[in-house]
């Protein structure tokens, strides 16, 4: 019977941890994306974190591309059909080209960019528009990231519940942050069906590097207009391997 307490003591203890965390498993706490379940699955109580901040990580300007696109598919749900986002770079790099965001269905007048002069604009430019209740979303592009400052940018978002996205583009290094998440967006190549030419649907690579009171997992991915689908592996391949070898 004490067992039995001591189990439902202890899961009470943990849910008010995830709250105070912005991990929230209540309805306006997840994001439902058509195929996004098994990436849900990586986080407490298989609900992604919206009064959270993320932080995501490139090397290249085709991995920057990828995240890009990783971005805008989170935003799209994010802002369902009428609100609005805030895109802040630091000049003279954005990574996201605006038109561009009619691939993944969303208006680019839905999304305000802002280019600031310098990474100490940006930094306070995100942390201003993370307390404004009225935005759906904040990504904020910057190389280097502290972990005082991504702690401030934490303690902001969950107050206000606005998801920030903090996009580090070759940063010096990958030091701790106060950051829910750490992802890592790789392009893949894409594939037309029965091995026609041309050039398919966006494919990436997504690492979830690192995910507070989660597991870090791995998946490869494909965008295309019946939204984000897991590519399963050719299980096929794998067992005729199997009898081969056995």
């Amino acid at each position: 019977m004490k067992q039995g307490v001591d189990k439902l003591v202890i899961a009470q203890l943990q849910k008010q941890i995830l709250d105070l965390q912005g991990q929230r498993p209540s309805a306006e706490g997840a994001l439902k994306i058509p195929g996004f379940g098994f990436i849900e699955e990586a986080f407490p109580e298989k609900v992604f974190p919206k009064a959270a901040t993320h932080e995501l990580v490139s090397y290249s300007s085709e991995d920057a591309a990828c995240t890009s696109g990783f971005l805008a598919v989170l935003l799209g749900k994010l802002m369902g059909s009428g609100g609005s986002c805030l895109w802040i770079s630091t000049i003279p790099r954005r990574s996201m080209f605006p038109p561009a965001l009619k691939n993944f269905g969303i208006d680019a007048e839905r999304i305000l960019f802002v280019d600031a002069r310098k990474p100490k604009e940006t930094l306070w430019a995100v942390e201003e528009a993370l307390k404004c209740s009225a935005l759906n979303g904040v990504v904020g592009e910057l190389n280097e990231l502290s972990f005082n400052e991504s702690r401030r940018l934490q303690l902001v978002v969950e107050k206000s519940g606005v998801p920030g996205f903090i996009h580090r583009f070759r940063p010096g290094s990958e030091n701790p942050v106060a950051c829910v998440s750490r992802w890592k967006i790789t392009p893949l190549p894409s594939e037309l069906p029965n091995g026609l030419p041309g050039v398919g649907f966006a494919r990436w690579n997504i690492m979830l590097q690192k995910v507070k009171n989660g597991l870090p997992r791995e998946w490869q991915v494909q965008w295309s207009d019946k939204g984000l689908e897991y590519l399963q592996p050719d299980l096929s391949i794998l067992q005729k391997y199997a009898r081969n070898t056995g």
